[in-house]
């Protein structure tokens, strides 16, 4: 386990990367993009459809917490897909799943409190822990157990430094890696067994490709849970998310919500309340993620990438790069450049190891993935 210090923040080096493509791609060159983990395509057309309608009249601010469309649209969500009933009055919908993590902390934690997160992981999870004055600590996972955490992993860490929070994604990023419903109730029973306060992170929900996805909330009432429309729904930039609280944190939630970012935009809200009843859709473009999967695996394994696990969700693979490289950064910005592919060092994710990771996204189209293997394969033969 390891501990970052306060003054350790670092930039978004996928955004980093996306803004030098971009740049590249103003000069009139081609560039392929694995780098940011977002959908290639648009959300439903039914979805647009709602917007326009909309569109004419006034998007005043709505509830703090969410349209009540959206809220009960939310609660049968989780009565269809889970199994388990849940009080529109807990949910809080929130502008993407970030503000979800901030308005998390805030409400969960007194300032400074420690928070556990696994390395690798999201790179936004320690930025913005350390940007809202919170301490970390960092538990690793590794390739040999398919980057899966344990609650003996947690148990172990605590045991060093005993920590207040433990915030924890299924399927992960970077690696896709996603726990069954028996090793997400290892986890949840372990937080509460050691009194540490569980925020399961859900976004990449619907894109399990072992099975359906299991959500905390089918475990235990006292875990926050944050999902967001970003990743499944193909709804990035708007913006919109969802929380469910414990009853006890609500209203605090609500409170800092009003004060931090009034409501969620109320055009995103209505967006994704049509969204809800689109999973067909939805699961046309995971179908399509599937495809890219193998053929992405495939084919980085083919190049001398070592990838021994395909990844159990989400749209990423994260590949050592060690017969290529020992630095990350060096090697996406040689292939950006070189190659015209984009994508993200594994630095972003985890500051110990990462130097010998990249991390591919599969979100776009299969001509895309098919015509960055061939420009990777020129440039490393």
């Amino acid at each position: 386990m390891t501990d970052l210090a306060p003054d350790a923040l670092m930039p978004f080096l996928a955004m980093d990367i996306l803004k030098r493509a971009r740049a590249l791609e103003a000069q009139g060159r081609s560039i392929c993009h694995l780098e940011v983990g977002e959908p290639g395509q648009p959300p439903a057309p039914r979805v647009l459809e709602a917007v326009a309608k909309a569109l004419p009249h006034p998007q005043g601010y709505t509830n703090a917490k969410g349209t009540t469309e959206l809220r009960e649209g939310l609660s049968r969500y989780y009565q269809d897909q889970h199994g388990v009933s849940v009080d529109p009055e807990l949910i809080l919908a929130t502008m993407g799943s970030s503000a979800g993590f901030i308005l998390a902390f805030h409400t969960a934690f007194k300032p400074g409190a420690r928070i556990a997160i696994t390395r690798p992981g999201y790179p936004a999870y320690v930025n913005t822990l350390l940007g809202l004055g919170f301490a970390i600590s960092e538990i690793p996972v590794s390739a040999e157990n398919g980057w899966h955490l344990t609650g003996g992993d947690i148990a172990k860490a605590y045991a060093r430094q005993p920590f207040e929070g433990l915030l924890f994604a299924s399927p992960a990023n970077p690696t896709g890696a996603s726990v069954d419903r028996d090793g997400l109730a290892d986890i949840v029973a372990t937080c509460a067994r050691l009194g540490i306060t569980f925020i399961s992170d859900e976004i990449y929900h619907g894109l399990d490709y072992r099975g359906p996805s299991v959500s905390a909330l089918e475990l235990t009432r006292d875990a926050i849970v944050i999902n967001s429309f970003s990743k499944y729904y193909c709804m990035t930039g708007w913006r919109i998310g969802w929380m469910v609280l414990p009853e006890a944190l609500i209203r605090r939630a609500e409170v800092l919500q009003q004060n931090l970012f009034i409501s969620a935009p109320t055009l995103s809200q209505i967006a994704a309340t049509v969204a809800l009843g689109e999973r067909d859709y939805a699961e046309e473009q995971k179908a399509s993620y599937a495809r890219n999967r193998a053929l992405l695996t495939a084919g980085l394994r083919e190049l001398g990438f070592d990838l021994p696990s395909a990844g159990d969700g989400a749209f990423y693979a994260y590949a050592g790069i060690s017969r290529f490289s020992n630095d990350s950064v060096a090697f996406c910005e040689s292939m950006l450049e070189v190659a015209g592919v984009a994508a993200t060092p594994g630095l972003d994710f985890d500051r110990t190891a990462g130097d010998s990771f990249v991390r591919f996204s599969y979100a776009g189209k299969t001509e895309t993935i098919e015509l960055s293997l061939e420009r990777m394969q020129r440039m490393l033969k």
